[in-house]
């Protein structure tokens, strides 16, 4: 009998929609990027690498929370 996997979500690999761009762009300087990672459906280190290449940035104030600013 064959396992499933549960919770295991297909990560998508690929071009960029415009509408996951301007997600990432409204999201990215004040939330966690492994939530928007999930939100997405994109790994987390596509969306560190797309992020660092449109010049975003963590929020001083997000970063405040963190204890890291």
């Amino acid at each position: 009998m064959a396992k499933k996997k549960k919770g295991k979500k297909k990560l998508i690999k690929g071009l960029w929609s415009r509408g996951e761009l301007s997600l990432l762009k409204k999201l990215f300087p004040s939330n966690p990027t492994a939530e928007i990672s999930a939100k997405l459906g994109r790994p987390n280190d596509a969306v560190k690498k797309k992020a660092s290449r449109m010049g975003l940035r963590k929020s001083k104030r997000y970063l405040k929370t963190l204890g890291r600013a």
